[in-house]
């Protein structure tokens, strides 16, 4: 029960970090999108997101939408299928992603570190206690889309 509280205070610590920093307020669907992107292997379509994040494709088409105003993903035509529509990481969305990553791991030194670093509830992401590997690892996959 204790760890349990701890990751929840750990995640609220984190939200309201992140919300008192300038920048974008993502919504939780926003934001585990843009984590689907850039955690999983691409490729990445409308229909596949809606699938993995078990949520209609018009809600990913809207989150896709306010992600793209800010540079953090991009669309773009499968040129073996046009019918299709790929959604490609940004460096932007990268650095986003990576400035966050650094959020989890001062929350997680706040909250007293005591989570394992391969918790579920942290990410794999975050677990990470390198976040300039997480940076590099983020910049890789963003050049090789």
């Amino acid at each position: 029960m204790a760890q349990k509280l701890e990751a929840l205070d750990l995640w609220r610590t984190v939200l309201v970090t992140s919300v008192r920093q300038a920048g974008p307020d993502l919504s939780s669907r926003q934001l585990a999108l843009l984590l689907t992107v850039y955690l999983t292997p691409p490729p990445h379509t409308v229909r596949g997101l809606a699938a993995a994040l078990n949520i209609s494709k018009p809600a990913i088409s809207r989150a896709l939408d306010r992600l793209g105003r800010l540079g953090f993903i991009r669309r773009k035509r499968d040129e073996t299928d046009r019918r299709n529509v790929l959604v490609q990481r940004t460096v932007k969305g990268s650095v986003f992603l990576t400035e966050f990553a650094h959020l989890v791991i001062e929350a997680r030194r706040g909250v007293g570190g005591t989570m394992a670093p391969d918790s579920e509830m942290i990410g794999a992401a975050t677990a990470r206690d390198d976040a300039g590997a997480l940076n590099l690892a983020l910049a890789d996959e963003v050049a090789g889309s």
